[in-house]
């Protein structure tokens, strides 16, 4: 078994004049990660290893997130910056086996397009949370029937949970 953590970057500012990938979070964001954080670290849901976009707003989420984590091996991977679900399953297929427990921190819509593609047609709650908003500083976790992450195949996973900032009481999910 293997288990993938989604995390959508948290909710980011559009400042003028500022390139997309130089983003910055905003205020709301600057909150709501480091409360995902406290909720993946209380849950358990520690990465053995966290695969992080190069963007500004991912790689603060990153920083905003790594204390409650404690010693997780991370990497920055330009190829999650506007990633396909093609794509982010190839970086998927890539991760070292002696990580059981991956995290990958990207962007809309490749997270939630990759987790669709992921989670089994018989999962169908995990599908219809999937399908109707994948919003930011979200987390899913998704359960992998592989020996090892090169074996990783469309419609394989179980939906584990989906948890995003509303339903942690931290404001409104966009």
């Amino acid at each position: 078994m293997r288990r993938l953590i989604l995390l959508r970057h948290a909710k980011s500012d559009w400042p003028d004049g500022v390139a997309d990938s130089d983003r910055p979070l905003a205020p709301r964001g600057r909150e709501a990660a480091p409360r995902m954080a406290a909720y993946l670290a209380e849950e358990g849901l520690v990465p053995d290893r966290v695969l992080v976009s190069p963007a500004r707003r991912t790689q603060e989420t990153w920083d905003l997130v790594r204390p409650a984590l404690a010693d997780v091996a991370a990497e920055t991977v330009p190829a999650l910056y506007e990633a396909s679900a093609k794509r982010l399953l190839d970086v998927v297929r890539s991760a070292p086996d002696a990580a059981a427990t991956l995290m990958l921190i990207g962007h809309n819509p490749g997270l939630q397009d990759l987790g669709h593609h992921l989670v089994s047609d018989d999962d169908r709650d995990g599908l219809r949370a999937l399908a109707r908003k994948f919003p930011t500083a979200a987390v899913a976790v998704i359960d992998l029937a592989a020996e090892s992450w090169a074996a990783v195949s469309p419609g394989t996973g179980t939906l584990e949970r989906f948890v995003t900032p509303k339903s942690l009481g931290a404001g409104e999910d966009e």
